[in-house]
């Protein structure tokens, strides 16, 4: 789609509420490129957990569009975030997607750098060279009860607020000493945001969904009455879960992209988590007691989604790999001690969300083929899409001039 005509502040503050987005938002190459800059430049977004770098000298790539930025453990208690570009000719230093090593070496010509980005070698530079101007580049790493997160701006929004209160929150889940089971990947033929909308909204879950909304009360609106979600509550807080829930989605300037949530929601016919039959998967998390007949939905920065069952965690981070494709990349955390095979079967403990998964590629690239028609109209949003309709008021004002 030519984007010479678009104006996209415009665009922007045209849309009207409780409506689908413009044509434009998922086919304009101009405006996938204020995204990249406007937000995913700009927000926290989710790169992966600390047990995946246990050692010093431990390392994993995150990438996003054109950038890639190595992820290693420089410390016991620190993570660096290092830019991927060497600072000789700029090729990427490290080109597998894990390793481990305190030296990271660039292959093209040698360069090798240390694991807080410090110029260690480089050969044949002369007498008068200076290495110390040429360490590696950072962006901003912080930690969330062992997750890890990142931010490519040079003065990002705080996440002091997120990390005290949703850390309180999910300390109980005792996050920071779990470990992952396992992590895949979904990339898709389809712009990110319909990747986020879907997500956001459970409207679709009862046609789309069968193997989710049998257990969960977010797919049937008769199911989620306030005397429903207080039982809910009283048990979790029984079981040692945090009282508290929270609502600190889709914060405007100082907070921009480090909002975040915590709030639960009852399972439904006898369910106790998220399971092909509704029952136990894996040993109880942290230091919750017992089942307490609900899950629980976290939200951090604009992208990052995950629910909590008393049994394990689900993690969701969507990124755009490009303006017409994107990634939706899962983690599934499990008690640190537990042991696959004696403490868990793996088939059994990513089936629910595996199976949700796949079924959400389809219908969001369906859902993309569609948009792409010139027959496409913006049609209104339901009342069960008000999450959607957050996320697309928050995008708009970031989209805004």
């Amino acid at each position: 789609m030519s984007s010479e005509a678009v104006d996209i502040g415009r665009l922007a503050r045209a849309q009207p509420e409780m409506r689908a987005l413009d044509r434009a938002f998922y086919q304009d190459s101009a405006i996938y490129e204020r995204e990249l800059e406007r937000i995913f430049m700009r927000c926290w977004l989710y790169a992966g957990h600390i047990s995946e770098i246990p050692r010093v000298g431990d390392w994993f790539l995150y990438e996003l569009d054109r950038e890639s930025v190595i992820v290693i453990r420089a410390a016991e208690d620190r993570v660096n975030a290092l830019v991927n570009v060497c600072r000789h000719r700029g090729s990427r230093v490290c080109v597998e997607r894990r390793g481990s090593g305190r030296r990271l070496v660039c292959r093209y010509h040698g360069w090798t750098y240390d694991e807080n980005g410090a110029l260690r070698a480089a050969a044949h530079m002369g007498e008068d060279f200076d290495a110390g101007d040429l360490a590696l580049k950072s962006i901003r790493c912080e930690l969330i009860a062992g997750m890890i997160f990142l931010n490519f701006a040079g003065e990002p929004a705080s996440l002091e607020t997120a990390q005290k209160e949703l850390g309180a929150c999910l300390a109980p889940y005792d996050l920071a000493n779990a470990r992952v089971a396992h992590r895949q990947d979904y990339p898709m033929n389809a712009n990110w945001k319909l990747a986020v909308e879907n997500y956001c909204e459970c409207y679709h879950c009862a046609p789309a969904h069968p193997e989710y909304s049998r257990g969960h009360a977010l797919a049937h609106p008769k199911e989620k009455s306030p005397e429903a979600y207080e039982r809910v509550h009283e048990k979790a807080v029984a079981c040692g879960l945090s009282p508290r829930q929270l609502d600190r989605k889709y914060l405007d300037a100082p907070a921009f992209g480090a909002g975040f949530g915590y709030y639960r929601y009852p399972m439904i016919r006898g369910h106790l988590t998220g399971s092909r039959d509704g029952q136990p998967v894996a040993p109880l998390m942290g230091e919750i007691s017992d089942y307490f007949g609900g899950c629980t939905d976290l939200d951090i920065g604009p992208v990052t989604f995950g629910l909590a069952y008393p049994d394990y965690v689900v993690l969701y981070a969507f990124k755009p790999l490009g303006r017409d494709r994107s990634n939706c990349d899962i983690t599934w955390l499990v008690r640190g001690d537990a042991e696959e095979g004696k403490d868990y079967d793996l088939r059994e403990l990513t089936w629910l969300w595996d199976v949700t998964t796949e079924a959400d590629k389809r219908i969001i690239e369906h859902n993309a083929r569609g948009v792409a028609s010139r027959f496409y109209e913006p049609g209104p949003l339901s009342q069960m899409e008000y999450y959607s309709a957050a996320f697309l008021r928050w995008y708009l004002e970031a989209m805004k001039d």
